[in-house]
């Protein structure tokens, strides 16, 4: 029984990855009355549909933190999450990132730090999507994010401090609005390596919303007397059509 239950617990480790999920009501604003973007916030395992308690974020933001959106509290999956509205006023592209709180993973014995980033293109105007915004950690498309349709490939350049990263791996996960079964734990979470030029690739095969997340682990957090690894996470959602 003891052999069954472990084989259990290690499937459902292999099978759930953590994705912080920003998810805008559309990522192109073409018709002044859709003007008004909802926007999702939720820490959860996107392919299986299922979530985590996500506490109220340090800040939501678009362009920079100096442009703060207020969030309200809801809940999605039976969990914790939060919803900004913003409304866009005149054509451009508009980056909206999460600062979160760490979230402190007690199976994996460390805290998860993921900020996530979506880019929405209003009334036409498609310039500086491929432009970092500053983070400490981001991924920058190399690949206009709001025009992909199923089946095209998707890259991406992973920067920590305005640099390029080498070797780091990032986890890609469908958001599994559609009840599609994986055949295996393994199917659920895909994971690709950056290039020595800090550069991923990857096909989406399946239209919807898509998270990567590229992960560095790095610093210390305390909980209980106890210093644990930070998993810090660039994360960026986009949607293929």
């Amino acid at each position: 029984m003891k052999k069954i239950i472990s084989t259990l617990l290690l499937t459902i480790l292999y099978g759930n990855a953590h994705f912080l999920t920003l998810l805008p009501s559309s990522d192109n604003i073409e018709d002044k009355k859709d003007s008004n973007i909802k926007i999702d916030s939720m820490f959860i395992h996107p392919f299986e549909q299922s979530g985590m308690n996500m506490e109220k974020p340090k800040g939501i933001y678009v362009n920079s933190t100096k442009n703060e959106i207020v969030p309200t509290q809801i809940t999605k999956f039976e969990n914790k999450a939060w919803q900004s509205s913003y409304t866009v006023t005149k054509p451009g592209v508009y980056k909206f990132f999460v600062q979160p709180e760490p979230y402190f993973e007690e199976s994996e014995g460390l805290f998860i730090s993921h900020v996530p980033k979506v880019i929405v293109s209003a009334f036409g105007v498609e310039d500086g999507w491929d432009e970092p915004i500053g983070l400490k950690y981001e991924i920058v498309p190399l690949t206009k994010p709001f025009g992909i349709y199923a089946g095209n490939i998707f890259q991406g350049v992973v920067l920590k401090d305005g640099k390029t990263q080498t070797n780091i791996e990032v986890e890609v996960e469908l958001y599994n609005e559609f009840g599609l079964k994986a055949p295996t734990s393994s199917h659920i979470t895909q994971s690709i390596k950056t290039d020595k030029n800090g550069v991923f690739s990857f096909v989406m095969n399946h239209k919807g919303w898509w998270g990567f997340a590229a992960l560095i682990e790095e610093g210390e957090k305390e909980y209980k007397g106890k210093k644990y690894p930070i998993e810090n996470g660039a994360l960026f959602w986009l949607k293929a059509y």
